[in-house]
């Protein structure tokens, strides 16, 4: 007998970074319940990423408009369905509006700051592990990739170095001289990835930027897909990749995501909240804390280049030693006898969803919370 369809609406991110930190959740509730069906609700820039979602109705991509009116615009769109669960990371308030069987709506954390992958799963009451964030692609996707990456007829393959030398913001980037040098010393000879070719990813308006670093490119042994792949293919290239610096970015999150290595520069962002999350990733600073940058610049929106204090060298150090740890891990891995461990403790999915008490809800569609900057 065939199982009635479970429908799940699903409000994540306008932000790329923040989408991605978040879409472990919807593995977790993929995995938890075979006949979920997805429609997910994000904006213009992450909605990309989830084309490829199992179980995947719809897509909405929703653009912030004047004070609550895409909200509204959603409700319309989405009221005429009764949903087995509302999962809102926005913490607007859609759900107390909507048909559903159960709800999951985020709220602001009010202690000390945990990083998003965290606050995303307590969202679903989740303990242990949180679900950690995964990207969904298709085979013909990675073929794609795996062409982008072939490289020339007669040139050895080599290990590859990634980057990702831009951000939404000037504050939060790197000097791109400094990018060239770290990846000369990291490629060229006695390197930790000596031989190996460059990755340089980054959006349409980055060309420019990256220019110097193709210039920098031994032998021209670099694939340059900066503005010419979208997001999903960008990381299927990076599941290729040895390892990954790039500035606090989206692009960052999707190479953690990837599993690739992956090195992420900070100054102006808070590493705790946001830092490349899995066990092979590092957040790397400079001498300044992110609350000296607070002092400096306490909205975080001057036209500063706040990164100009992180030398090449603690970053050159800090991949050479990730990498180290790669081949450690490897190694111990290769000569570990095969165990029978316990099975995981899945958590139950009734206990994740509950409904909120009635006390919590909000007394008209104006009281719902619209929570744009994520």
């Amino acid at each position: 007998m065939t199982q009635r369809a479970f429908p799940i609406l699903f409000i994540t991110a306008t932000r790329i970074g923040d989408a991605v930190l978040s879409s472990g959740l919807i593995k977790f509730l993929a995995d938890q319940i075979p006949n979920a069906r997805f429609t997910i609700v994000s904006g213009p820039l992450a909605a990309p990423l989830f084309a490829h979602v199992p179980g995947l109705d719809r897509v909405i991509v929703m653009e912030k408009g004047k004070g609550k009116g895409h909200w509204f615009k959603l409700w319309n769109q989405v009221r005429h369905r009764k949903w087995g669960l509302v999962v809102d990371l926005r913490g607007s308030g859609t759900a107390y509006f909507l048909r559903r069987e159960k709800r999951a709506v985020w709220k602001r954390n009010t202690g000390e700051p945990i990083h998003k992958v965290v606050e995303a799963a307590k969202v679903l009451k989740l303990e242990g592990d949180p679900p950690a964030p995964h990207l969904y692609i298709t085979p013909d996707v990675q073929a794609l990739a795996d062409q982008l990456l072939a490289p020339r007829p007669g040139e050895p393959a080599g290990p590859i170095l990634a980057v990702g030398p831009a951000s939404n913001w000037v504050g939060k980037i790197w000097p791109i001289e400094r990018f060239a040098q770290t990846t000369q010393q990291l490629l060229g000879p006695g390197g930790a990835l000596a031989g190996g070719r460059l990755l340089i990813l980054g959006g349409p308006g980055d060309g420019r930027m990256v220019e110097e670093l193709r210039m920098a490119s031994a032998r021209g042994r670099y694939v340059d897909l900066t503005g010419k792949v979208d997001l999903l293919t960008a990381y299927a290239a990076l599941k290729r990749a040895d390892l990954f610096i790039g500035n606090d970015s989206g692009l960052m999150h999707i190479a953690a995501a990837a599993g690739v290595p992956t090195i992420g520069l900070f100054g102006p962002s808070d590493e705790r909240r946001y830092g490349p999350w899995g066990s092979l990733t590092k957040a790397v600073r400079g001498p300044r804390s992110f609350e000296q940058f607070l002092a400096v610049d306490p909205d975080l929106s001057q036209a500063i280049r706040h990164m100009s204090d992180l030398p090449v060298t603690t970053v050159v150090k800090a991949a050479k030693a990730l990498l180290a740890e790669v081949k450690a891990k490897a190694v111990e891995e290769d000569a570990a006898e095969p165990t029978v461990e316990d099975a995981a403790v899945t958590p139950e999915l009734q206990a994740v969803v509950q409904d909120a008490a009635p006390t919590e809800e909000a007394a008209t569609p104006e009281d719902a919370i619209d929570a744009d900057r994520t």
